[in-house]
């Protein structure tokens, strides 16, 4: 069989659009003419009623009304032709905005600048609750796409030379909960970092969407005090920033705290340990020390990070426990209570009398923060909180089988899937395209809103986290496809949500491994979640 040209493909797509686009014109303008049919026959007689007998000024001041309008009107029609191109509510040039980020490879997916809000993005979960972007189909339901549909417009793309020899791929239509393209979707392969996808559902289903993570000062003995790290990834020292965004954890919270209750009984000079034993087994990751993650320890402060940063790669410190504690040791000193003393590794009393706790943002919070910027610390740190809630031990290896457990208790597809770590940076983590597309799946199960931060959190195509600088330009794919990225050496993969061309939920994973050229293969997976959002492919 000739293999399908780029243009044959563009040429496909175009028709398709071409499509999609009549019938929304032909059901916008039917409708359109019933409803102004109706309100003339009902509107006409009252109209005349009231111009007959309303005063000639009155009149007048009618007549004024609507030539002002009528020339108002005429200006913003130009304004908006000056302005550009619109698409779905949303002016094409602002999509343009979205500056590509410098690509430095590894896990670090974008050049370290907060991202914006995602203007226009559609609602993750529009076509559960109805159609959207004016479609609809029998019932009032949007129409699915069909098998062959998909299988029209996808595997060609699944030819694209910039994939590695390793390709798979699986598409389901969340509504009915039905995969609707597939290919290899049951191979496992190494997923990077969209592995972070399990993590987030072993962390909601065994945690809860509000559970926090403690970090506390206890008393131990006289003069003694104790700082007990829970895992909190998130708890900072540097001071608050503007605006009205909920803040993290603070350690200087903890050390107002500390001092005052000190000061009320009395204290002014204490001796400080710290203890970090919740978490177990070596600290730092199989692939070694890394600036994409810092030691794993359940107490440290912005991510252990040693410049001004808040994520992506970083120098890390080598000891986040103990600079942590050191830190909070200053902290006191400048709330006049002094630490004799350095700081020193401590166990915290069986049943402690705790002084001061500050408690970490919500767990929806941070699995959200985890998937947009694709934080290894974070992901790690969820890992070993569930594996802490299935009584398993708060270690890489305790941590992989928690997780494994919290998916088989939802009836995930596990087959041939490894889990080695919760970030992906493990090349010897294995999952199926199958598994991925069935994590999106489940979490948008209306009977699971629990789950619903993993699809909340994905990155915006264009506009926030991972993808802002990926789809730039793409007026199928920006703003409307939500994905999660997953990047290593040889290794790119793409798993996510789109709301299609006739307002069907799709939940998408493509894999690939061997690839050569990372930017090439990108565009290559980005091509394929477009072309899902532009498809109706029935």
């Amino acid at each position: 069989m000739p293999e399908t040209r780029t243009w044959q493909v563009t040429w496909q797509s175009a028709q398709r659009s071409a499509r999609v686009a009549a019938r929304r014109a032909g059901r916008s303008a039917r409708t359109a003419a019933r409803t102004a049919q109706r309100a003339a026959h009902a509107t006409t007689g009252a109209a005349q009623h009231a111009w007959q007998a309303a005063p000639q000024q009155t009149r007048q001041t009618w007549q004024l009304t609507a030539v002002s309008a009528a020339t108002g009107l005429a200006v913003a029609v130009v304004a908006v032709a000056a302005a550009g191109p619109w698409d779905s509510g949303q002016r094409t040039a602002e999509r343009a905005a979205a500056v590509p980020a410098p690509a430095t490879g590894g896990e670090h997916h974008d050049d370290g600048r907060a991202p914006g809000p995602a203007p226009s993005a559609p609602a993750v979960l529009t076509a559960l609750g109805g159609p959207a972007r004016g479609a609809v189909g029998r019932g009032g339901a949007a129409p699915a796409p069909t098998d062959a549909g998909l299988a029209d417009a996808l595997s060609p793309l699944l030819s694209d030379p910039a994939l590695g020899p390793l390709r798979t791929a699986s598409v389901v239509d969340v509504a009915a909960g039905r995969q609707v393209f597939g290919e290899k979707q049951d191979e496992a392969a190494t997923p990077a970092s969209t592995v972070k996808l399990a993590t987030a559902v072993a962390a909601l289903s065994r945690l809860g969407a509000d559970h926090r993570i403690d970090t506390g000062v206890v008393l131990a003995g006289k003069d003694r005090i104790v700082l007990v790290g829970g895992g909190d990834p998130t708890l900072t020292a540097r001071a608050a920033g503007p605006g009205p965004d909920e803040r993290p954890a603070s350690l200087r919270d903890l050390a107002d705290v500390t001092a005052h209750a000190l000061q009320q009984r009395k204290l002014t000079t204490v001796g400080l340990g710290y203890d970090a034993s919740a978490y177990t087994g070596p600290a730092e990751h199989p692939i070694g020390s890394n600036e994409n993650i810092a030691p794993v320890a359940a107490l440290m402060t912005d991510e252990a990070r040693l410049d001004d940063s808040d994520h992506g790669t970083a120098p890390r410190s080598t000891d986040p426990a103990g600079d942590a504690a050191r830190t909070f040791a200053g902290l006191l000193k400048e709330r006049g209570i002094t630490v004799t003393g350095d700081p020193a590794e401590a166990r915290a009393p069986k049943n402690p009398d705790r002084i001061a706790v500050v408690r970490s943002l919500p767990l929806s919070a941070l699995v959200e923060r985890m998937l947009t910027y694709s934080d290894n610390d974070i992901a790690e740190a969820l890992a070993r909180q569930t594996a802490l809630a299935a009584h398993q031990p708060a270690s890489f290896d305790g941590a992989a089988k928690a997780v494994r457990d919290a998916l088989a208790a939802q009836h995930l597809p596990l087959t041939d899937a490894v889990f080695e770590d919760g970030s992906g940076l493990d090349r010897d983590d294995k999952v199926s395209a199958n598994l991925l597309s069935r994590l999106l799946l489940v979490a948008a199960a209306p009977d699971k809103p629990e789950l619903r931060p993993v699809l909340t959190g994905l990155p915006v195509a264009a506009f926030t986290g991972t993808l802002r600088g990926r789809y730039v330009g793409d007026t199928a794919g920006a703003g409307t496809v939500r994905a999660k990225t997953g990047t290593l050496t040889g290794v790119n993969s793409l798993a996510g949500t789109v709301v299609d061309a006739d307002g069907r939920l799709l939940a998408f994973a493509f894999m690939t491994t061997g690839t050569t050229d990372p930017q090439a293969a990108q565009k290559a997976l980005d091509r394929m979640a477009s072309t899902v959002a532009n498809c109706g492919c029935r």
